[in-house]
């Protein structure tokens, strides 16, 4: 079984299979590392209103596995136009996971491993 990783940024979707949920996990952090350092960092003003960086999500990296039907697993991290990143659960209704002040990746890695 494999796990699937997709990595939503802009209008570009890309989607990588692997072995193990640590493998995956530790690609999901070295991508969405590389998206937060690279994120715009600017509000966005729209005709009626302005959008904050921190209220602006510019990737998301979502992972599903191993079962390929109905993964036991949906989880990703939300990379927000000031870089700063948010970890969650679920797909359709997401539950954000708290990093309580430390790292959102070390706090996914702890909330998928008490599954």
């Amino acid at each position: 079984m494999a796990y699937k990783l997709t990595v939503r940024a802009g209008p570009k979707v890309r989607r990588s299979r692997h072995r193990d949920l640590d493998d995956a996990l530790d690609a999901l952090e070295a991508r969405g590392r590389e998206l937060a350092r690279d994120a715009p960092g600017e509000a966005v003003d729209l005709r009626y209103k302005r959008v904050e960086a921190r209220d602006r999500i510019v990737a998301r990296l979502e992972l599903a596995g191993p079962q390929r039907l109905v993964p036991s697993v949906r989880a990703g991290v939300d990379v927000h136009g000031d870089g700063s990143i948010q970890a969650y659960r679920g797909r359709v209704r997401r539950a954000a996971i708290d990093a309580a002040g430390g790292d959102a990746y070390v706090a996914l890695r702890r909330a998928l491993s008490q599954r």
